[in-house]
């Protein structure tokens, strides 16, 4: 089943339990906000734009939680880890393709570096001691992942893991993929912005909503609304 029509006849008692679940208990994390990375990019002088793909479970979420980060331009959600052409929702779903759910972010790096997209995505986007699942979701194409474009992204990401890891900011092993990206494609127009067009779908009110209220309550300064 997939994940449109999965959900379909759960209650309102029952999205709204799962809410408060999801707000107040989450087992594997930090109860606040994780510390900062101590190796880092400085932000740029100027006004630009530079890109980072992450995968975390399903991009609609991962795409809605980065959509109210400071200094984020666009999100586009995608593929990446495999084939241009396996790069279709019907054939990423099979498991099979080396594809990840994942999503491409546009950003300034003037106005936030890539660390402190690197802090949220550990932080509230997902669940980065989930192996080839997130939430309800099962398979590796939601491995948590990250695809860096370049040695300073790669030297950014592992130290951090390794900064996570050295302070048991969770109570399992982080399993987040950390491998050169070679491409990103695209998912169909009707994957776009899925979060902010369906707010009131069941699987959204469960999963994603309570990442972005964690957004906003643990980085009110990198949080904006729509």
């Amino acid at each position: 089943m997939s994940r449109i029509s999965r959900g379909g006849f759960i209650g309102l008692a029952a999205i709204a339990l799962a809410a408060v679940l999801l707000f107040f208990f989450v087992p594997s994390r930090a109860a606040g906000p994780l510390p900062n990375p101590k190796i880092d990019t400085p932000l740029a002088a100027a006004k630009g734009t530079q890109t980072a793909v992450f995968a975390g479970g399903c991009f609609w979420g991962m795409e809605g939680v980065f959509e109210h980060v400071k200094g984020v331009t666009q999100v586009v959600s995608g593929f990446a880890g495999g084939s241009a052409a396996t790069a279709h929702y019907e054939m990423v779903s099979t498991g099979t393709t080396g594809h990840a759910e994942s999503v491409h972010i546009s950003y300034d790096p003037a106005r936030i570096s890539y660390g402190q997209l690197l802090q949220v995505f550990f932080s509230v986007a997902h669940d980065p001691t989930e192996l080839d699942r997130q939430g309800p979701d099962e398979g590796t194409q939601y491995r948590s992942a990250i695809f860096y474009a370049n040695s300073e992204q790669k030297r950014v990401a592992e130290a951090y893991i390794a900064q996570l890891g050295a302070s048991h900011a969770f109570a399992r092993p982080i399993v987040t993929e950390v491998t050169p990206l070679q491409g990103f494609y695209a998912a169909e127009a009707y994957h776009q912005h899925y979060l902010a067009l369906h707010p009131n779908e069941p699987y959204i009110v469960i999963n994603d909503l309570p990442k972005i209220a964690n957004l906003k309550r643990q980085f009110p300064a990198l949080y904006v609304s729509d």
